[in-house]
């Protein structure tokens, strides 16, 4: 066994086939497309190893002896195994998940279709995702409990915390301060930070984009953010707040329109308005080969060239 397993190899097991079956090293040697020489030294290896003739020349060509009909036997069927094991290793498994990550806005507002164009290019694949801050998310990542996120993300926790993070912009955000319909500054022609430092809020959970740019805003306008009457972690919870007239909240705008299309709540104008923020796809750099990066990469849309550094 130690003989046959150190000389052999799959190239030997694909010769004894061809050869049993055209019946000459001549053909062989047209059909696997090597020398007639190559080929004769081939079988002078494996029959070596065996320590026994497997072929005989007769007037009808290449005749397998008893034991070349054993071993030709079990080259087929190792060669069968390998081309299982090919198979199998090159297709997208059945039962593969793709863990992302998500601050609740995304989840809420974008992840419907690209888990959708996922479903339909990738349609063994299974999602997990994990809704939560950007920075816990991007911990997640770095100790490999998250295969990628799509989150807002900023430069200086890039460049502080984690710097082999790869990140590709996707879209800009708009955020806008909401009220119910009814609320005294609804029809205002303009609203100071100054006059919403008076108002009851429900605001974002600390450390969100959101929460930061409204926190901003406030600091321009020389006053702090004020106490909410509420802090919630998810967009809808505060956008059905501010309808029942618990506060006024600041929420991308892409998660309150249905709501303001429904005369639910109305944009305040105020000024200046919140800051602008950024959505993009962020994953550790040692991933850029990583097929479920890719897959995600086509679900989400993105072409030309892999991550840039974040």
């Amino acid at each position: 066994m130690r003989q046959l397993t150190g000389k052999l190899r799959f190239k030997h097991l694909q010769l004894l086939v061809t050869l049993d079956r055209v019946g000459s090293l001549h053909a062989a040697a047209a059909e696997l497309h090597l020398t007639q020489p190559t080929l004769s030294k081939a079988l002078h290896e494996v029959e070596s190893a065996f320590g026994l003739a497997l072929f005989i020349r007769g007037a009808r060509g290449m005749q397998p002896t008893a034991v070349g009909q054993l071993a030709i036997r079990g080259a087929e069927r190792l060669l069968r195994e390998l081309s299982h094991l090919v198979a199998e290793t090159t297709a997208e498994p059945a039962g593969a998940v793709l863990h992302i990550g998500a601050p609740p806005f995304v989840a809420l507002a974008y992840l419907p279709q690209v888990v959708q164009n996922l479903a339909r290019q990738r349609p063994g694949v299974r999602v997990h995702l994990q809704e939560g801050l950007t920075p816990v998310l991007a911990h997640a990542l770095m100790h490999k409990h998250l295969d990628a996120l799509v989150t807002t993300f900023s430069r200086e926790l890039s460049e502080t915390a984690f710097p082999k993070l790869h990140y590709e912009k996707l879209f800009e955000t708009e955020s806008a301060v909401i009220a119910a319909p009814g609320h005294r500054l609804a029809g205002a022609s303009r609203v100071s930070w100054t006059q919403l430092r008076a108002e009851p809020w429900v605001l974002p959970e600390q450390m969100s984009t959101t929460r930061r740019a409204v926190d901003e805003a406030f600091g321009r306008a020389g006053c702090l953010t004020p106490t909410p009457v509420m802090e919630s972690a998810h967009p809808s919870t505060n956008l059905r707040l501010v309808a029942h007239g618990v506060g006024l909240s600041a929420l991308p705008v892409d998660v309150l329109r249905p709501a303001e299309a429904a005369g639910e709540v109305v944009r305040l104008p105020v000024d200046p308005p919140l800051a602008r923020g950024s959505v993009g796809l962020l994953y550790r750099a040692v991933q850029e080969d990583d097929p479920k990066i890719q897959w995600l990469r086509e679900a989400l849309e993105l072409g030309g060239p892999k991550g840039q550094a974040a």
